[in-house]
């Protein structure tokens, strides 16, 4: 299967009412004000109903752009999102520090000398999302960056990252790392068991070899198949002289 085929799963709406992405700690939801409100709260609340668990307490930015004379909306679309999902708060973007990087404008990533480093690194700008707790059956999650998910991810839910993924508990469902056709990203996990992966334009239904069972699993493309391996035993990373940027 070529990634055009995966995209092909994918239901696209050119002008959707509302988008969804999981950014850092938190969701940027895109309204596009022109549609009709029952339309937009509908489709919000659509939207919010498949992720209810992650959305408790979360952060939640509504963007709907350089536009005025909606305040009205927006009350409308915060009291939804905190009487009904338990959002921890909404806000609008802040410009001067908005939370909508360019994932085309990154660090040149390897840090080339031993003393830049010096005592430690400071970093005031994250591309990964990370979030805690069970991925459930039906749920799917979508990021521009990397994807951290502290806990299990379920059969039947689905990850999609246009970075790496990383499990730190038992990973099942389907996953698509590199989305849509970058075969440098990986996937990782402390129980890898997932029934489908996908990274760039490389696919894979996995069945895992039984020497990697109970062992921490890294999925990679080499020589366009998707490969598995005992991470610790491999250590892919450990010839990187430097710590570097994914």
């Amino acid at each position: 299967m070529k990634a055009g085929e995966m995209e092909s799963s994918i239901v696209i709406n050119e002008t959707p009412p509302v988008k969804l992405k999981g950014v850092r700690d938190g969701f940027w939801v895109t309204i596009n004000p022109d549609v009709p409100e029952d339309e937009i709260y509908k489709e919000l609340s659509e939207l919010f109903e498949r992720i209810k668990q992650l959305a408790v307490n979360a952060k939640v930015v509504v963007d709907i752009g350089n536009v005025q004379g909606y305040d009205n909306l927006l009350s409308n679309v915060k009291l939804l999102l905190k009487s009904r999902f338990d959002v921890g708060s909404v806000t609008q973007p802040n410009q001067k520090h908005s939370i909508h990087y360019d994932f085309n404008q990154q660090n040149s990533g390897v840090i080339k000398q031993k003393n830049t480093i010096g005592k430690g690194w400071i970093n005031d700008r994250s591309d990964a999302l990370i979030l805690t707790g069970r991925i459930r059956s039906g749920q799917k999650i979508e990021t521009r960056g990397h994807l951290i998910i502290a806990g299990n991810v379920n059969p039947g839910a689905q990850l999609t990252a246009e970075g790496n993924i990383i499990v730190l508990g038992s990973l099942m469902g389907h996953v698509y790392a590199g989305y849509p056709d970058d075969e440098d990203a990986f996937v990782m996990a402390l129980d890898f068991k997932p029934s489908h992966v996908q990274i760039g334009g490389v696919v894979s239904s996995m069945e895992l070899d039984a020497d990697l069972n109970g062992k921490i699993v890294i999925a990679t493309v080499q020589d366009s198949k998707i490969v598995t391996e005992d991470y610790l035993k491999t250590q892919p990373f450990g010839k990187i002289p430097w710590p570097t940027v994914m």
